[in-house]
Order: C-alpha cells, then structure tokens, then sequence
C-alpha cells in the first residue's frame, strides 16, 4: 500500500513551554473561553495563494473550536504590518479587539512542494510562544497544519493534540462492509480492504502501524492483521466460531478477543501470530468486546451472565471479575481512556443507544449523548476526545466529541453509512 504520509521536513525554529503552569492556568480566569484569532496566512513571496490562504485558516479553526477552550476566529487583512515575526507587526490591534491568543503564518510555493510557518502570540504578555516550520508536498498541507495545531495544544495545555491522527471505520458506501481510513475530521479518505465482505470491529496497534479487523470474506468470521503502509495482511485467528471484537494489548504484543471455539463465546488471549495464550473467561454465558486499561492490568468486556449485557471488568489473567455497569438493562462497548480514569460504553435506551462515561470503580456515571442513536465509542490518543457513530435523522456517521460530551461534531463527509470509528495513536 502506498505510504499515507509523505515524510515532513520539520525545521525547529523557536518553542517556549511554560514549565510550572500552562497558559491556560496563568491566563483564562474562571470557565471564560480564550480569544483566538487566526490572521490570514501570508505569502512570503509577495503574491497570495487563496486556496492556501483558505485551509490553513479553516483547518486551524476546525481544530482549535473542537478543543474546546477556544473561540476562534479567522481574521483578514494587514492592518498590524507586514510580516509574522515579533517585531515585524504591532500587536497593540489585537489585544485592543480583546484577542488573547494570535496565529500568525507564512507560506511558500515551489513546485509541488509549500514551506508553512507558524506562530503562536501571547498577546496579553506580547510574546511568541512557539514557532515552527513545515515543509513537505503540498497535498499534504492539511497534515502539517493539524501538526501546528497540535503543537498549540502542547504549548497551551502542556500536552501535545490528537488531531494528526486518524480514524479508521467501517462504510457501507459500496453496499458492502469495508474498512476506510481517514483524517480525524474526516478528509483524506483511504479504501483499506476491497474484499465485499463484511468486515467489523478495526482496531489500531500501539504504534498505529496495523490494524486488526474481523472479516467474513472466507465465509467465518475471522481475524486478521493488515500492515496499514504496505497493505500486507494474514489472517492471525481462523478457528471454527467466531473470531471478533479484537483488542490490541498496551504491549503490543498480545491481542484479546472473543472466541467461541469451544461453544460459547469467550475472552481469549493470542499473540500477534495467531498462538493461543490463555482463555480468560469460561461457562454458557456470551463474553465478547474486551478492552485494555492502559497499563495492560486490567481488561472490560461485556457478558450476559447475569441475563442481559452488561460491562464488567477482570484481571489481565482473567480474575478478580467484577460487575461495573449497574444501571441499565442493556450496556455494551466498552473502552478504557488513555489515562485509565473514565471507561465509555454504549446503553441501550428505548429504540437506539446513548454513550455514558464511568469510572472504573462504577462511580460518576454520566450520559453524553442524548440526540438519535449513538454507539462504538473510542477514544482520541490524548483522552481529550472521543469518536462515536451517530444515526441522527439519517444514515449513520462518524462524529467526535469533547471527553464530556460538548461539541459533538460531525465528521462523516459522505452520506454514510459509516460505523466502527478507532482513533489511531500518534503518527
């Protein structure tokens, strides 16, 4: 498979990172938003590129409003000077319209090939906070702006963004179930698998180099590895039964999964080759979606042993087994958050789902959904974040929300159907 990226060249010009408190702490009193304005990007060889000038506004704007403590807005113009750089414009303009925060950029075109630099202004302290230059193929600008964004977000919050990532899901767009890849906010679309099978349940490698997916394209449901940059894939599990809901271990080196090889469906241990580690769940009941904390020590999965599905929780050996969700006739999907303090799951309520969040003890259970049919929550790499499927007067899509369930945002670009959203790790 053809690389997804090209190689950036990343040229470090200045970064300034606030060691005991993050701007956010010296800055932003109470819950009050800070005012990011975004100047129009500029030519650095004279002569403006719209449509550069465009995305680089627009994507910034996208990133920074989903963040959350940010009101955004793109501003044109040159009434402050003529360059980007501290003391090549008077910043005395912006912190009079009230702005706290200022992006300031520059583009060059050569060929098929753009140099972006970026700056972040405190402009209340009137100073540059962090600087940067990209360079790289131009179809690949957006990838370099999501990069600056991020590089806001580390500077900002003290920890770097997500929005470099990506997302990959499962779309009916052909008529049958394919596993896509795309930009967290939903550009730059990549068909993964052309098998017109039925193909559920991606999830990413600790590296985010692989996916692992469920596929009926043999006619059982099994599991198999794709490399994501050379596209080569094997099947990893092909036992008679079910071979689904596949989790990478925080290791990388041992997936659990359901399996129902010996009768019922059961959590399962195997390595990356296929080898049977250990069965961690036994009995009649139905175990299926297991999902790792983040140090690997403990695992949530759903059964039906007490009736119907709810979420319960295990040692990574398969003991020490204890209910978590106690509300609810029917809970499901359960994924721990990179930072092992909230666990997101799906509840079924009157004719569709709703995402609820709950902490590992089963304390603080709080719904985040409440429009249409939501389900598969997945976290961002930051646990800022989380990616869900949204059936909301239509076909089902893929949306992203904050951790709290504010800003819920759609990102489908198609008319759907799309489900199944993992967000990748860091690239």
């Amino acid at each position: 498979m053809k690389k997804v990226f090209i190689i950036l060249l990343l040229l470090f010009i200045s970064s300034i990172v606030h060691a005991e408190q993050s701007y956010l702490d010296v800055t932003a009193s109470g819950n009050r938003q800070l005012q990011m304005a975004i100047a129009a990007s500029r030519s650095a060889s004279g002569v403006q590129n719209p449509e550069i000038v465009k995305d680089v506004g627009e994507i910034l704007q996208f990133d920074m409003t989903l963040a959350g403590p940010f009101s955004v807005r793109i501003v044109g113009g040159n009434s402050d000077g003529k360059g980007i750089r501290p003391g090549e414009f008077d910043i005395a303009p912006w912190k009079s319209a009230g702005v706290d925060l200022l992006v300031k950029s520059s583009h060059t075109i050569s060929g098929d090939n753009v140099t972006l630099e970026c700056r972040l202004f405190d402009v209340i302290k009137n100073r540059e906070m962090v600087a940067k230059r990209y360079s790289g193929n131009i179809r690949d600008l957006r990838k370099i702006v999501h990069t600056f964004a991020d590089e806001i977000m580390k500077v900002v919050t003290g920890e770097k963004g997500p929005f470099t990532g990506k997302i990959a899901f499962v779309s009916k767009k052909t008529g049958n179930k394919e596993i896509y890849l795309m930009d967290y906010d939903g550009y730059n679309v990549q068909k993964l698998t052309r098998n017109s099978s039925i193909n559920l349940n991606p999830d990413f490698s600790p590296d985010g180099r692989e996916i692992i997916y469920t596929s009926y394209k043999r006619g059982n449901p099994d599991l198999f590895r794709r490399e994501l940059f050379s596209g080569v894939e094997a099947v990893i599990s092909a036992r008679h039964g079910i071979n689904i809901t596949g989790a990478y271990a925080p290791d990388g080196k041992r997936i659990a999964l359901a399996m129902s090889k010996d009768g019922s469906s059961n959590i399962y241990l195997i390595d990356k080759a296929g080898k049977l580690l250990a069965r961690l769940t036994s009995g009649s009941a139905i175990d299926v979606s297991p999902a790792w904390s983040p140090d690997g020590s403990r695992i949530a999965f759903v059964s039906d042993r007490l009736g119907k599905p709810q979420v319960f929780t295990m040692s990574a050996d398969g003991g020490n087994i204890h209910r978590l969700t106690t509300s609810g006739a029917y809970n499901v999907g359960p994924r721990w958050s990179p930072q092992g303090n909230r666990i997101v799951y799906c509840r079924q309520e009157g004719n569709g789902f709703q995402v609820y969040a709950i902490n590992p003890d089963g304390s603080d259970d709080t719904r985040l959904t409440s429009e249409g049919s939501n389900e598969h929550p997945r976290w961002s790499p930051d646990g800022r974040f989380i990616t869900f499927s949204s059936k909301r007067g239509g076909k089902e899509v893929i949306y992203v929300m904050r951790a709290d369930g504010s800003g819920q945002t759609r990102v489908s670009r198609a008319t759907g159907d799309d489900s199944h959203p993992v967000w990748s790790p860091r690239w």
